[in-house]
């Protein structure tokens, strides 16, 4: 896979987690009977009922028993010989018959590296449906439909509508996601087969990737992809790109004739290709010894949409939800009953009930929630910031832990140069004097360490004058030489200016192991001198690059020869003998900058209360210099073959202090996400555009993604960035946090406003021995005052509450009714007392004032009570509403006085009020507003949040 050297230490450890012998192996996956169909409905119910029994249980750094059946299976076929591998999966070296292959399609299923059901539009629809607070709106507006009160039940099924809607649209779109999958690999793919009766013949033919199956040998070229995992029978100079498995940008180098051990890990097997990778280069053969499910990259995806964190937000919503089910079962009904008892009409106190029920309810939830949503969205799409799922705006208020990727995050993901060394580490300008001129002459391919160099030397002031070179001949770079070489000319070397002779030399450049392959001699560049290059030497240099390669630094390795002019004419592209007996120079450091805006964002992520995790697939000690360069700690660090080791518990205590987590498999940053979840109790989002990223990504409460990433990752996020800037999510994490605050405003006002007014409503039942509002007037003030609460998404949130992350407390909002309903409870009933001992209005023919007077102090009790609840301060006096609430609240209170007096009061069954009651709503709204305060300090002071 083309990684440092440094990182094979971690390697000799791993045989402790491989199986020991490969005839279980055998056993159990060339035959292979447990992925045979299943029984149907009950193997259903029984899977169903051992998922749930296992939970989302994360066992540390250990791999599942699928995963360990595909490693041993593997393992097994490299460490064989290719007339064994044949024997394994039942196939021969002239490739299956066409029946034989058909039969085993029809056996084993089409090729695709997912074997998922995603559920049907009516399950989804039914989900969606079947929610506790959709069922009480549906009750209810059934109900009022028996009971003649037509517009409020169209009202309520509105409502439900609305919400069922956006919740079937969203998750109807996020099960459709993995099967973006399958495009990974679906491309026509050459196999070889073998026809005739008598006398077979070898065919090669076209099939496509749904139509391998194992047993087939597969032929490849550059640019092809596995369409499983395959065991090479031949290769010629393969190379093949393994990004979409590891992440890593490096390269791998296959052969078939080698026979690997247990001590190699996995995706470093160089005779296993991996289904989901390509071919760099060269050509080759390889039989398929994995397809679909059973391939690696099968264990890899099988758990997305599985592993999902459950809301906490809508789970607190559907307990609240049961909660005032269980209220309204029981103060409807008493309600009912005393009514009924003291007016005897049934159907009239049937109606009152319904409307009480009604009350209670906070009908505008759905529509509060997602419009708070739907302008988070709006405003995080100015922020260069895409939306896919709304909810996701409210989980971001809630993360405390982000994990990100290095590359093109907090990197620039370009190279700038940082030095030019000789053999002694010494920088000379002669070892940047002609790299330049091989980067400046070569013609093959522009790579992005060129533009490093050449920009290095322009910017720095170095004059190498290349007009005076002129280029003869270049052999470009490829990979399996890894290096480029350009022969040049000049007719005056800057070390012999007395002589106008014409000198021709070659400079290579390239990786460091490869150019010191064709060195034969090191030059001194202090004194000039030229000796024997002896393994000593070697070994100082190879040290030495390790050393830059451990602070972060990438090395090429820069060697010239000088060539004699009667043995240098004509084309010597593809002549590599040339590249040998050549003189080491030195070598040349890159490093990938980190961004400008980085340090700043991590910064104000870190003071927002949001952690920042790097999990990478690329070196420790890159990923350590990165680190360092934009504020990370890098005290704790772990990489993943040590993380593979780990207990249980030492995996979780170690995630739980690593911040830099380097070189994990796309497995492991699954199992990284879910144990910070589930162990750490963390809200995690998580940042990435690679296919490698995709399983944290789905996994994470917040997945994130960039226009630029596959489309796999960006299918699978929450949130698309249009750019790569971590300030982009600060933004969101503030809108978030907003959402949140505005939500939890609504939720919590609505219900202790509610609840108190239906106890409120239950003691004057019961004392005045009528109703103290009719159905309604009851809902036309709960109306007033929903409309009135539409206004909350548009309100502002104290700059403290944004500083912190926000969770749903199980236990937050149960306590915040108790604390602070009551307090709407005695002003109701001081209102109650004052109407019967002053204006003495207790009996029925008082109803109609009692019913205005009652209809008004509930009205502006319910409108006022946002401007208590939103803020921990004194309201109006140290901290005010935005003008939208503000206004609100005027209109509704306006309204509801004006009713009484216009036409509509007296339909209703409304009278005048005199100036006096309006006297006393204003020393009970001071009151309220003081004793509100009081119990708000003593509930923070106690519980140490407000909201």
């Amino acid at each position: 896979m083309g990684r440092p050297k440094l990182t094979t230490i971690f390697t000799s450890n791993n045989h402790q987690r491989l199986p020991s012998s490969s005839d279980p192996t055998r056993q159990n996956l060339v035959d292979d009977k447990s992925d045979a169909p299943n029984d149907g409905f009950l193997s259903s119910v029984f899977g169903f009922l051992r998922r749930l029994k296992s939970g989302n249980k994360i066992d540390g750094g250990s791999r599942t028993e699928a995963e360990e059946k595909v490693y041993s299976w593997l393992y097994a076929l490299a460490q064989s010989d290719k007339d064994l591998v044949f024997e394994y999966v039942r196939s021969t070296e002239r490739g299956l018959s066409f029946t034989e292959a058909e039969r085993r399609l029809k056996e084993n299923g089409p090729n695709v590296p997912l074997d998922h059901s995603f559920p049907s539009w009516w399950h989804l629809l039914w989900n969606a449906f079947f929610h506790p607070f959709n069922i009480i709106l549906i009750v209810l507006s059934v109900l009022s439909y028996i009971t003649s009160d037509n517009p409020n039940g169209c009202i309520m099924l509105v409502l439900v509508f609305i919400s069922v809607s956006l919740r079937f649209y969203q998750e109807y779109s996020s099960s459709k996601a993995a099967m973006k999958l399958s495009e990974l690999v679906r491309c026509p793919i050459k196999v070889q087969r073998c026809a005739g009766r008598v006398v077979q013949t070898e065919l090669t033919v076209q099939i496509d990737q749904r139509d391998v199956v194992t047993g087939d040998i597969v032929i490849f070229e550059p640019g092809d992809l596995f369409p499983g995992d395959v065991r090479l029978l031949s290769s010629k100079h393969l190379v093949v790109s393994q990004s979409s498995l590891t992440g890593e940008s490096m390269t791998a180098e296959k052969t078939a004739d080698i026979r690997e051990d247990q001590s190699t890990p996995l995706l470093d097997l160089r005779n296993i290709c991996f289904m989901g990778t390509n071919v760099v280069s060269g050509s080759g053969t390889g039989l398929v010894v994995s397809t679909g499910s059973k391939t690696y990259m099968s264990t890899m995806f099988s758990a997305l949409g599985k592993k999902k964190p459950p809301d906490d937000f809508e789970n607190g919503v559907r307990r609240i939800s049961y909660v005032l089910i269980a209220v309204m079962l029981v103060v409807v009904t008493i309600i009912v009953v005393t009514d009924y008892f003291t007016s005897h009409a049934l159907s009239e106190s049937v109606l009152f009930g319904i409307s009480v029920a009604s009350a209670l309810t906070p009908q505008m939830l759905p529509l509060i929630v997602n419009t708070s949503l739907a302008k988070g969205a709006l405003s995080m799409a100015k922020d260069r910031c895409i939306v896919k799922s709304i909810t996701a705006i409210r989980d971001m208020g809630s993360m405390d832990v982000l994990c990100i990727d290095k590359t093109g995050t907090l990197t620039m993901n370009r190279a700038i140069m940082i030095n030019h060394l000789d053999s002694q580490g010494l920088p000379k300008e002669k070892v940047l004097r002609f790299v330049f001129l091989n980067s400046y002459f070569k013609t093959d391919q522009k790579y992005p360490l060129d533009d490093a160099i050449l920009a290095y030397v322009y910017t720095n002031g170095y004059r190498f004058q290349p007009s005076k070179w002129s280029k003869i001949d270049e052999i470009p770079f490829d990979f399996i030489r890894r290096r480029v070489s350009v022969i040049l000319e000049t007719e005056s070397y800057a070390e012999d200016r007395n002589h106008q002779l014409l000198k021709r030399f070659m400079v290579t450049k390239g990786a460091l192991e490869e150019v010191m392959k064709v060195c034969s001699f090191i030059e001194h560049v202090d004194s000039g001198a030229i000796s024997t290059l002896s393994s000593e030497d070697c070994q100082r240099i190879l040290s030495m690059a390790e050393e830059v390669s451990n602070e972060g630094l990438r090395t090429i390795g820069v060697a010239i020869k000088r060539l004699k002019l009667q043995n240098s004419k004509g084309s010597m592209a593809n002549d590599e003998a040339f590249e040998s007996d050549m003189v080491f120079l030195g070598l040349v450091t890159f490093f990938d900058p980190p961004k400008d805006s980085a340090k700043q964002a991590l910064w104000l992520l870190a003071e927002k209360g949001v952690t920042a995790k790097v999990l990478t697939g690329d070196s420790l000690s890159l990923a350590i210099r990165v680190c360092k360069e934009v504020g990370i700690k890098t005290t704790h660090v772990i990489t993943g073959p040590e993380l593979e080791l780990l207990s249980q518990d030492a995996f979780h205590e170690t995630v739980k202090r690593a911040t830099v987590l380097a070189r994990l498999t796309p497995t492991q940053k699954l199992r990284v996400v879910q144990s910070l979840q589930t162990v750490g109790k963390h809200v995690v989002g998580f940042l990435g555009d690679g296919v490698n990223d995709s399983l944290a990504l789905d996994a994470a409460n917040v997945g994130i993604s960039v226009d630029s990433g596959v489309s796999v990752a960006k299918d699978f996020a929450d949130i698309i960035l249009l750019e790569k800037d971590l300030n982009v999510l600060v933004a969101g994490v503030e809108q978030g946090r907003l959402t949140f605050g505005n939500t939890m405003k609504y939720l919590k006002m609505s219900v202790i406003a509610n609840v108190g007014s239906v106890v409120s409503l239950l003691i004057a039942t019961l004392v005045l021995q009528f109703e103290p509002l009719t159905p309604k007037q009851l809902l036309t003030q709960n109306f007033l005052y929903s409309v009135g609460q539409i206004a909350i998404p548009w309100d502002k949130m104290e700059e403290d509450y944004v500083k912190t992350p926000q969770r749903w407390s199980r236990k937050g909002l149960p306590l915040f009714i108790l604390w602070n309903g009551s307090v709407c409870t005695i002003c109701d009933v001081a209102t109650l007392v004052f109407l019967c001992f002053y204006y003495e209005a207790t009996t029925l023919a008082d109803n109609k004032f009692f019913h205005s007077a009652w209809f008004i102090e509930g009205l502006l009790m319910q409108t006022l009570i946002i401007h208590l609840i939103r803020t921990e301060k004194i309201p109006f006096i140290q901290e005010v509403a935005s003008w939208p609430v503000i206004c609100s609240t005027v209109v509704i209170s306006a309204i509801g006085i004006a009713i009484l007096y216009t036409p509509i009061g007296e339909v209703m069954g409304f009278v005048y009020l005199p100036l006096s009651y309006f006297g006393f709503l204003v020393v009970l709204f001071v009151g309220y507003f003081s004793v509100g305060q009081v119990v708000k300090r003593l509930y923070i002071f106690v519980y140490k949040r407000w909201l």
